[in-house]
């Protein structure tokens, strides 16, 4: 069999050559020298290496690597992963319905979702499941999980789990369904005559899911949106321009792609009317708000349409097609640039151009290029979308990282759902002292030991002091410091006390209000929203941030961007 598939190998390398070998067209000539020479090597090692080695891995391997050098984004997709692909494209599956991984050795839920097949059959986060349909889940990865979840709908799956509280495990049968995920995840009402609603996702349908939510929010009263993309990884371009479409005026331009085969550049157009061209609008942006995200954020910018809050996104201006292979495979490729309504692009990393060593240069601030949006205002090409108002994203406390890391946060919330029945509604519950005091409590007989940032720069300094003979002169002043921040690292489920106790409310609040529940736990302190909120309620200076020459407008590229 080993002979059979290198001889098809070398015959396929040959076949190329003629092909592509033609009078004074070096350039494909290198193409199929090159096939030739990969398809040779790779009849060699599969004959003579020393062990048996696996054709479709090692091809895999080579292939892989060979994409990896152009951009994160063009991939290689084999057959057997072409339904995951599908999965991510189409929003669709036949499942069951919740978040299952793998923590600390175990097989844990971590989210059931409401109205789905595993939240219908009784199925709670923090659920440890020990067996699917029967297959020991001990050993299996993540992927693993995941498929034996999967399948086709009406079929049945019966899981054994155990529960806190709960002495033996039980037996949980769940009929599959088709399970769509959903882009907008969550609209309601912040105030009296603010709506929100927050963009997941750009997966077929998305934007007949916006136009719903802005439907109905106008309908339960709302005059002005707050419209959260937040997180938003991208996906589908159509789906981005019939977004945009919704709040801009039709004819007008969304983006045109540019890229080498010339005859698939295309201006896409707002081709519908528009649902509302007047309601007030703060789109909320994050450093991992990206591609068709941008193009939503970045052509609302353009066109003067709403005002953004939040930080600079992610900077990918590229647009990737799907081409199919043989054997049922698929390459999906990076196939050209695209440029927003005041012709930016907006790709921060040019990934055509590497370092000797292989590393990859952002586009500097000096070489960015000025555009100007419908009403004159000042954008920068090159690195993302800048907010108008940009709002500072704290970073964790080194406490609250471990807590979440080692999930005691997520333990907790199942241990107190299984003590409390009820609790009050979402935005109102609030966990008293007495409450937190039982949390600390729990956490004191866990493993929360972590190295602050201090700590370690302590441990930095003294190690160059020894080097340099001078630890002996500094031993007493490092030994004081050492002791400071060890006491200060005592009180930290004090000190940081608010910050601890709003994750622990989301979490808990997921567990009876699920997915919407826990958004809504945090409207009363999430910056973002409290910044979108006080911009919409003050409308002269909402007016005046969409002017040219507003001092506060942070469209400049030097915009934060943090955690990138």
């Amino acid at each position: 069999m080993r002979k059979r598939y290198t001889a098809g190998l070398a015959l396929s390398g040959a076949l190329s050559l003629a092909a592509f070998r033609a009078p004074d067209n070096e350039r494909y000539f290198e193409i199929a020298k090159n096939l030739d020479i990969f398809a040779t090597l790779f009849k060699e090692v599969n004959t003579y290496y020393v062990d048996e080695i696996t054709p479709a891995k090692v091809v895999k391997t080579g292939i892989d690597a060979m994409l990896k050098s152009l951009d994160p984004y063009t991939n290689y997709i084999p057959e057997d992963d072409i339904e995951d692909f599908r999965t991510m494209v189409s929003g669709q599956y036949g499942g069951i319905g919740a978040v299952v991984v793998k923590r600390n050795g175990k097989t844990v839920v971590q989210a059931a979702y409401e109205g789905f097949p595993a939240q219908k059959a009784g199925l709670l986060p923090g659920d440890e499941i020990l067996t699917i349909n029967g297959v020991n889940v001990d050993k299996k990865s993540n992927g693993d999980i995941s498929k034996l979840l999967k399948g086709q709908a009406q079929s049945v799956v019966k899981l054994i789990v155990t529960r806190y509280g709960q002495e033996q495990p039980a037996e949980i049968s769940i009929t599959r369904d088709r399970i769509q995920v959903e882009n907008v995840p969550y609209y309601g009402m912040l105030s009296n005559d603010i709506g929100y609603f927050q963009l997941s996702g750009f997966t077929v349908d998305a934007s007949r899911e916006v136009r719903t939510a802005v439907t109905k929010l106008k309908e339960m009263g709302a005059k002005k949106l707050v419209f959260d993309i937040r997180d938003n990884p991208g996906g589908l371009l159509n789906e981005a321009v019939n977004i945009s479409n919704l709040f801009v005026d039709r004819g007008l331009d969304i983006v045109s792609t540019k890229g080498k085969v010339t005859d698939w550049n295309k201006t896409y157009k707002a081709l519908d009317q528009p649902l509302d061209t007047q309601i007030p609008i703060v789109v909320i942006t994050s450093n991992r708000s990206a591609s068709a995200s941008e193009i939503v954020s970045g052509t609302l910018q353009d066109y003067d349409r709403a005002v953004l809050v939040g930080e600079r996104t992610f900077g990918k201006g590229l647009v990737q097609a799907t081409r199919p292979l043989s054997y049922n495979s698929q390459l999906k490729v990076t196939t050209a640039k695209y440029y927003i309504p005041s012709g930016r692009c907006i790709q921060e990393i040019d990934y055509s151009h590497r370092a000797d060593d292989g590393t990859l240069g952002k586009v500097p601030d000096s070489l960015r290029t000025a555009f100007k949006t419908q009403a004159g205002r000042v954008v920068y090409d090159g690195g993302g979308v800048a907010p108008d108002v940009a709002v500072e994203d704290k970073p964790l406390a080194d406490i609250s990282r471990v807590l979440i890391q080692k999930g005691y946060l997520f333990d907790y919330a199942t241990r107190y759902r299984a003590e409390h029945p009820t609790i009050a509604a979402a935005r109102q519950f609030k966990m008293s002292d007495a409450d937190y005091q039982k949390f600390v409590q729990y956490v004191s007989a866990k493993d929360i030991n972590y190295s602050t940032d201090m700590e370690k720069s302590l441990a930095t300094l003294t190690k160059q002091a020894k080097a340099e003979k001078h630890y002996d002169d500094i031993k007493a002043e490092l030994e004081a410091m050492r002791k400071k921040v060890s006491t200060n690292k005592a009180n930290d489920l004090v000190r940081f006390k608010p910050e601890i106790k709003e994750m622990l409310e989301q979490e808990i609040v997921s567990r009876y209000y699920f997915q919407k529940g826990q958004i809504e736990a945090t409207f009363d302190d999430d910056p973002d929203i409290l910044m979108a909120m006080n911009v919409l309620n003050d409308q002269p200076r909402y007016q005046a941030l969409l002017k040219p020459g507003t001092p506060e407008s942070k469209t400049r590229p030097d915009a934060k961007k943090s955690g990138k």
